[in-house]
């Protein structure tokens, strides 16, 4: 290395600075998680559906079986280089409502109380797929036959 030019010095180390970022890795933010100063507004017993979505609005997800939770739901993802993204902090914030709709119970979880359960979002498939007119019209030439083109009846 003594040997080389200023210019192909630098021209190495500036490769170099650069191969060494791209291995840093990329973060990213899903979700919202209420602020400590926001949660302290809630009150267990007192507070209801309705007073806990003006405080700290719209809950990420509500109960699969009923009315009677709200999830808030943060994760923080890290992506490096093409390595599968990893989660690498994940909260959640479970507020529990009687029938009444008052609050009984504020829960939060991390990942450190456990394995990761991914969330996942079930749809159910409409059976419609992304099909122009035009694309229905030329697929159905060559699908009818003489029977089903009976126009007496």
């Amino acid at each position: 290395m003594g040997m080389m030019p200023p210019s192909v010095r630098r021209l190495v180390l500036i490769a170099a600075c650069i191969s060494l970022t791209a291995c840093g890795g990329i973060y990213r933010d899903h979700g919202y998680f209420p602020p400590p100063e926001d949660l302290e507004q809630i009150v267990v017993g007192i507070d209801t559906r309705d007073s806990v979505e003006e405080t700290l609005g719209s809950a990420a997800s509500g109960s699969v079986l009923g009315d009677d939770a709200m999830y808030f739901v943060r994760s923080r993802i890290r992506t490096v280089a093409m390595l599968e993204p990893q989660v690498i902090d994940r909260q959640v914030l479970a507020i529990s409502f009687n029938e009444a709709g008052v609050v009984t119970n504020l829960e939060t979880f991390g990942l450190e109380r456990g394995q990761v359960v991914p969330l996942t979002r079930r749809v159910t498939s409409s059976g419609v797929r992304d099909t122009t007119f035009l694309r229905q019209l030329l697929g159905n030439i060559g699908r009818f036959t003489p029977g089903a083109a009976d126009i007496d009846n």
